[in-house]
C-alpha cells in the first residue's frame, strides 16, 4: 500500500491510496469465500462453484463492490496514520481504479486540523461569578427532599381524595358530546397537584371517594398544542379506583441515623450545608472557566472546515442517541415523537458542535503557547480520581489506559483542563451586570402551562 497527500484549500486534503494488485485480489477471494454459499450455479452444489466460473457468469466485477469496501476499511486507517497529517473528519471516498491485475486506487478527501491564531487569552474580562453559600432554606429543601425520598407509600381506604394523593383513575373525555383521541384511559396513575393535566382537572377530583364517579369540566387553553381542542369545553367522566398517600418520616436523630452516616440530625444538617457549599463552589469555578474560555475563543481566529464540523455534529448526535437508548428510548422513537428527520436532528447539533470544536482548538493552542505539560503525578492523580468515581481499583483503571494512544488521549484531556484553569485564573472579574427582566420567563411559564396534556401521550386510547 502507498499513500500520497495533496493539500487543498480551507484545511482540506486529498489522500490517494493505492492497494497492491495481489492485496486487492486477496480481498476479492475473501468476499468470494464469504458469499459463494449464496450463489446458485447450475451443475454445482451451493458453495462449490469455482470463483472464475461465477465471475464468468455474473461478470468479472461481481465481487468488486464488497472487496473494495473491505480493502478500504483495511487500508484507510493505516494510510491515515502513515500520511502524518492531523485528520479531523470522516473521509469522503472516491474509487478511481478497480481492475483485475491492477492496483486498486481510491481517494479520501478529509479535513485537517485548522490553524489557530490566538488573540487575548490572558487577562480576559468576565463577570464576577458568585458561589452563594447554603441558606437555611437550602438545607430545609434538601432535608424535605430526603424525607420525601424515604416516605412510605400506603393504601388509603377511609377517606376521599386530597391534595398530594396518588390515585388510579378511569376517565373518558368528550367535547360537544363526542369522544376525542387521547381522552380515554383506565387505571391511569395521577398525583393530585402535580399539574400533569390541564388547569382545573386535578382540583375537581379532591373530595371524590374510592369507587365514586364525577364529571370534571375543563376548558382547553386557547394555545393548546392540539389545535382541534384549543379553547374547547370538555367533560371528563372520571372514576377513582384507588388512593395512596405518602407517609413522611419524622425529621429527627433516628431519621438522620437511618439515611446517612451521621447519628444526629444536627450533624446531618451540617453535612448537607457542607455538600451544598462544595457543589456551588465547584459550579462557580466551572462557570468562571466557561466564561473565560468563551472570551478567549471569541478573540481567536480560526476557520473550521465543513467536513470537520459535520463529523462533530454526527458524533454529538450519536452521543445523544446512546443516552436515549440508556433511558429506554430508541433514536427512531425520538424522531417520531419530535417529527424530525435524522438530517434535521444532526443539523440542530451544529451550534454545539461548532462551540466544542472552537473550545478544543483554542485550548490546544494555549497548551502549546504556554508549554503546559502533564506530570506523572498529575496523571496518576487522574487515574485515582477515575478509580474513586467508578468504584474500581487503580490497577484496573491502569489496565484501561495501558496502550500509548489511550494514555496520550487522557494526558491531552488533562492538559486541556489545565489550559482552561490557566485562562480562568488569569481572567479579570468585573462587577455583575443588572439582571434582565423576567417578563420573558414568566411568559414562557404561562405557555408551558397551556401545553399541559389532559392525558399523557403514552396513555392515548388506553383501554
Amino acid at each position: 500500500m502507498s499513500v500520497t497527500v495533496e493539500k487543498l484549500e480551507k484545511s482540506m486534503a486529498k489522500l490517494t491510496i493505492e492497494v497492491a494488485p495481489e492485496d486487492f485480489d486477496k480481498a476479492v477471494e475473501k468476499v468470494y469465500r464469504r458469499e459463494r454459499n449464496r450463489i446458485a450455479v447450475p451443475g454445482f452444489r451451493k458453495g462449490k462453484a469455482p470463483r472464475k466460473l461465477i465471475e464468468k457468469m455474473y461478470g468479472a466485477g461481481v465481487f468488486y463492490q464488497d472487496a473494495a469496501n473491505d480493502a478500504i476499511n483495511d487500508s484507510y486507517p493505516k494510510a491515515a496514520d502513515e500520511c502524518g497529517e492531523d485528520i479531523v473528519s470522516n473521509p469522503e471516498i472516491d474509487i478511481t481504479q478497480i481492475e483485475e491485475g491492477k492496483p486498486f486506487i481510491y481517494t479520501a478527501t478529509v479535513a485537517l486540523k485548522p490553524p489557530v491564531s490566538l488573540g487575548k487569552y490572558k487577562g480576559v474580562e468576565i463577570e464576577k461569578v458568585d458561589d452563594a453559600k447554603a441558606t437555611e432554606e437550602d438545607i430545609e429543601k434538601e432535608l424535605k427532599r430526603q424525607q420525601d425520598a424515604n416516605a412510605k407509600i400506603v393504601d388509603v381506604t377511609d377517606r376521599p381524595v386530597k391534595d398530594g394523593d396518588m390515585i388510579k383513575l378511569d376517565f373518558a373525555g368528550t367535547v360537544d358530546g363526542a369522544a376525542f383521541d387521547g381522552g380515554t384511559a383506565r387505571d391511569y396513575d395521577l398525583t393530585i397537584g402535580s399539574g400533569s393535566f390541564i388547569p382545573g382537572f386535578e382540583d375537581q377530583l379532591i373530595g371524590v371517594g374510592i369507587g365514586e364517579s364525577k364529571d370534571v369540566k375543563v376548558t382547553f387553553p386557547e394555545n393548546y398544542q392540539e389545535k382541534s381542542l384549543a379553547g374547547k369545553d370538555a367533560v371528563f367522566a372520571c372514576t377513582v379506583n384507588s388512593i395512596k398517600e405518602k407517609q413522611l418520616p419524622e425529621l429527627n436523630d433516628e431519621f438522620a441515623d437511618e439515611v446517612s452516616e451521621f447519628s444526629t440530625l444536627d450533624e446531618y444538617r451540617k453535612n448537607i450545608e457542607k455538600n451544598i457549599n462544595e457543589r456551588r463552589a465547584e459550579e462557580a469555578k466551572q462557570t468562571k472557566q466557561n466564561e473565560a474560555v468563551a472570551a478567549a475563543v471569541a478573540d481567536a481566529q480560526l476557520e473550521i472546515p465543513d467536513a470537520m464540523l459535520k463529523t462533530q455534529q454526527e458524533s454529538l448526535a450519536n452521543e445523544m442517541a446512546q443516552n436515549m437508548q440508556m433511558q429506554g428510548l430508541s433514536f427512531q422513537q425520538y424522531l417520531q415523537y419530535t417529527g424530525m428527520t435524522q438530517d434535521q436532528f444532526i443539523d440542530q447539533m451544529k451550534p454545539q458542535a461548532e462551540q466544542r470544536i472552537k473550545n478544543s482548538l483554542v485550548l490546544e493552542a494555549i497548551v502549546k503557547a504556554e508549554n503546559i505539560g502533564v506530570s506523572d503525578e498529575e496523571f496518576d492523580a487522574e487515574l485515582q480520581k477515575m478509580a474513586d468515581q467508578y468504584h474500581m481499583t487503580v490497577d484496573k483503571v491502569k489496565d484501561i489506559f495501558r496502550d500509548d494512544k489511550s494514555r496520550d488521549d487522557l494526558k491531552k484531556d488533562i492538559a486541556l483542563r489545565k489550559a482552561a484553569e490557566f485562562v480562568a485564573d488569569n481572567a479579570k472579574e468585573t462587577a455583575k451586570k443588572a439582571k434582565k427582566s423576567t417578563a420573558k420567563k414568566s411568559a414562557k411559564k404561562a405557555d408551558d402551562a397551556a401545553q399541559a396534556e389532559p392525558v399523557k401521550e403514552e396513555t392515548k386510547d388506553a383501554e
